[in-house]
């Protein structure tokens, strides 16, 4: 039960930070509507004490306004599944399902603090789009590899992600 509980939880605050990524953009440059896909290997290390990390196979489909990312296990198995769309936001872990007005209330209701929104379609497009407090390093985009840094707010954030265009 407490290996249960490890894996919920990190599949939580990878899918948070995900999920922080998947609304509107706030600069203006915004995201395409121009729905996507994208699937591969991503992991999160958080530098809280102690450390959070968590690695999954994921899928990505949609826009920054509507679209739903799963994560699964190495073995196929589907550890979450995060769904929205203009008002509304879905977390579905096994049987449980979280309803909320937005991605935006539900990360903000899970970790007590905003984390950047919109920019994950961007970085993966290969566009630079600026999000305060994050540093993605685009230059292995057209090889399938993306990294951004989160400095602020603390705990320090890596996310690292494999993929190709579907």
């Amino acid at each position: 039960m407490r290996r249960r509980s490890a894996l919920a939880a990190g599949c939580g605050g990878l899918l948070l930070v995900l999920a922080g990524c998947a609304s509107p953009a706030r600069n203006g440059q915004g995201a395409s509507s121009v729905a996507s896909s994208w699937s591969g290997r991503l992991s999160l290390r958080v530098d809280s004490d102690p450390v959070q990390s968590f690695a999954a196979l994921f899928e990505l489909r949609g826009t920054a306004q509507a679209g739903e990312l799963t994560l699964t296990s190495p073995l196929g198995s589907i550890l979450a599944k995060l769904s929205w769309s203009p008002g509304e936001a879905l977390l579905r872990n096994g049987r449980d399902t979280r309803r909320y007005a937005s991605v935006d209330a539900l990360i903000q209701a899970a970790t007590g603090a905003a984390i950047p929104v919109g920019a994950l379609f961007a970085w993966l497009d290969g566009r630079d789009e600026q999000v305060p407090g994050w540093r993605p390093d685009l230059s292995q985009v057209a090889a399938g590899r993306l990294q951004a840094l989160r400095e602020e707010p603390s705990p320090r954030a890596d996310l690292r992600i494999v993929f190709e265009r579907a």
